[in-house]
């Protein structure tokens, strides 16, 4: 009988503990998320990204260091000495180098070594946000090449353009008015003086090591190719930013309402600090009819204020007050069309827009005539 029982009753290696059950997969369960969490890190964008920050203030200050000898260039063969021209000149110098941020940067080096005044200054990086906008409709120009459907390829980059020629055009007149009364001059960073002594210690070694060795002239343009890499590699650390169609269904009562738009163009503009990466992330679910275009032009009113941070660290790095008036002013004036257009005239401002780009898609003849205005334009301002 005993020995019966003794058969029957479990060893002790057998015995199953819930608690320890429940202890393994709690352990089991916290750990997982630990594990994907440093899984997910990236650290060759970490590494890119303070590659970029690297070669972007090292830029500045090779700019900066060989802008002196480009004043004859600039007043004499460009004929750059006013600020029609300098809006010409920014506008086409983007169009040239694919890309606007770094001609914002030029034209702060312009003016901190007195090539180009505070208006100029002013007009030429609204000049190359002008430039910029191109560089999505010519993306688009490529996609009908590819045998896409035309209205659907340059929808995006019609839009972006317009938006942005209306608000900046009008922003412009406003900017301009706060620049000559100093509303805005006494505004400054706090933060500058650490920011600038980290440079000095830093970064002017390393210029001087290049001014030894190159004429200011080659500085320039060895700082202003390095700037356009150094943008580059910081679109390539961005990570991957996508809003899954699966999560359409959540976000589709927010995209109708223009504030939202608003504030979520601005906000991931402001982390990315690229209008391109931004709108990248809208653009397939404009494409597939997830979010229409009308509900995009806020979203573009907001990037196109926050793209001009990269603009204000290149002010802060000149270590020069009215450079940072400048770039805070243009992002104040724009800031005030936008706002004053959502608040009182949207719905008859989205009409117009939507309607012109019906319009320019509409047949070869209206298209042809749009691309000729705009490459036409910055060269006529220069020539004014």
């Amino acid at each position: 009988m005993s020995s019966d029982i003794s058969d029957t009753e479990p060893t002790a290696s057998a015995v199953v503990n819930p608690e320890r059950v429940l202890s393994q997969a709690l352990t089991k369960r916290l750990s997982r998320p630990t594990r994907m969490t440093w899984r997910a890190i990236h650290w060759r964008k970490i590494s890119l990204f303070g590659i970029s920050l690297f070669l972007f203030v090292l830029a500045i200050n090779l700019m900066k260091e060989g802008v002196h000898d480009l004043a004859p260039l600039i007043s004499d063969t460009l004929v750059v000495t006013n600020p029609i021209n300098s809006l010409g000149f920014g506008w086409l110098f983007a169009y040239i180098i694919m890309s606007g941020s770094p001609v914002a940067a030029v034209a702060l080096t312009f003016f901190d070594t007195g090539i180009i005044g505070k208006l100029s200054a002013f007009t030429m990086i609204t000049g190359s946000r002008l430039g910029a906008s191109f560089i999505v409709l010519f993306i688009g120009f490529i996609h009908i090449l590819r045998g896409r459907d035309r209205a659907t390829s340059l929808g995006m980059g019609l839009l972006s353009l317009t938006v942005t020629a209306t608000t900046y055009l009008i922003g412009l007149l406003i900017g301009a008015i706060i620049l000559q009364t100093g509303t805005l001059d006494q505004i400054q960073p706090q933060s500058g003086v650490i920011l600038n002594s980290i440079n000095n210690l830093i970064f002017d070694p390393i210029t001087h090591l290049f001014s030894n060795f190159l004429p200011n002239r080659l500085l320039f343009l060895v700082g202003l190719g390095i700037t356009i890499l150094s943008f580059n590699l910081f679109d390539k650390c961005l990570p991957q930013m996508a809003l899954k169609e699966s999560q359409v269904g959540h976000i589709s009562r927010l995209v109708y309402q223009p504030w939202v738009m608003f504030i979520l163009g601005a906000g991931i503009t402001l982390i990315s600090m690229s209008v391109s990466v931004s709108l990248g992330v809208l653009v397939p679910l404009s494409n597939r009819g997830f979010i229409r275009r009308e509900n995009i032009i806020p979203y573009i009113m907001g990037a196109n204020i926050t793209t001009f941070i990269d603009t204000l660290l290149v002010a802060v790095l000149l270590n020069n007050q009215l450079a940072f008036t400048i770039v805070f002013v243009e992002m104040t004036s724009i800031t005030i069309v936008s706002i004053f257009i959502l608040v009182t005239i949207f719905h008859r401002y989205e009409r117009a827009m939507l309607n012109f780009i019906t319009w320019t898609t509409a047949n070869n003849r209206n298209l042809v005539l749009f691309m000729m205005t705009i490459l036409i334009s910055p060269i006529i301002l220069m020539l004014l």
